[in-house]
């Protein structure tokens, strides 16, 4: 069948998230990965989009088009552009090769990430809910974009979060999704702010990028330490 035939309005935003995903990838071959990082974040709001529009139009992807087209565009702006940019932001790093491993844990576990989410979506038994199974994997480009702009960038910092969050992906820790417009338009709102010149900013400089990286810092280990907690607390010494 024709291809325009599969394609809706959603699936026209997922196809911007890739083609920013694939640009960042440019500029990281080309040595500037302040643009690379702000491509990355930028690729997180058409990301967002997608899916926002998806609902609003009352979309059914019965073939499955969309689904796959979101997962294989999140491949290139969360997976590999991400891998990359930490790769070449590493690579002075004095433990030699440690920055391609972990640059290649970043793209295994996401697309391992992306797969068992299609997984669970197409399987009858489990139900989507407001929950990820896992953390999303937009979050490494949130992450390692606004820790890159932040003016406070370490690579054995870098090095270490981006394996945690590697991990997590492909863990059965539960993450909320958040739907609400309102917190949609002030994520991006942060995110325009990461990415503007800095000049622009002046006092203000590297305040949207440290607010990005905190506020997604706080996404990512809070559920963690609560599932955590809430095993001590099942397991403590007054449980019969």
């Amino acid at each position: 069948m024709n291809i325009r035939d599969y394609l809706s309005a959603a699936d026209y935003l997922s196809m911007i998230n890739a083609s920013f995903g694939f640009i960042a990838v440019i500029m990281v071959t080309r040595g500037n990965l302040i643009l690379a990082a702000d491509f990355m974040l930028l690729a997180v709001i058409f990301d967002s989009l997608d899916g926002w529009v998806a609902r609003q139009t009352g979309q059914v992807n019965e073939s499955g088009f969309g689904k796959n087209m979101d997962s294989l565009s999140d491949v290139i702006s969360f997976g590999v552009a991400p891998g990359l940019l930490l790769y070449s932001a590493c690579i002075s790093f004095s433990v030699p090769n440690i920055n391609i491993l972990v640059a290649l844990l970043i793209v295994i576990c996401g697309i391992l990430r992306l797969s068992r989410f299609n997984v669970l979506a197409d399987s009858c038994d489990v139900p989507s809910g407001d929950k990820f199974v896992g953390l999303p994997i937009p979050i490494t480009a949130l992450i390692l974009g606004s820790f890159y702009l932040s003016g406070m960038f370490r690579m054995d910092l870098a090095l270490i979060i981006m394996a945690v969050v590697a991990v997590l992906m492909i863990s059965t820790v539960d993450y909320p999704k958040y739907r609400e417009m309102k917190l949609f338009v002030g994520g991006a709102v942060l995110i325009i702010g990461t990415c503007l010149p800095q000049n622009i900013l002046s006092s203000f400089a590297y305040l949207p990028a440290k607010l990005l990286f905190i506020f997604t810092t706080i996404y990512v280990v809070i559920m963690p330490l609560m599932k955590l907690y809430g095993k001590l607390h099942r397991s403590g010494p007054n449980v019969r």
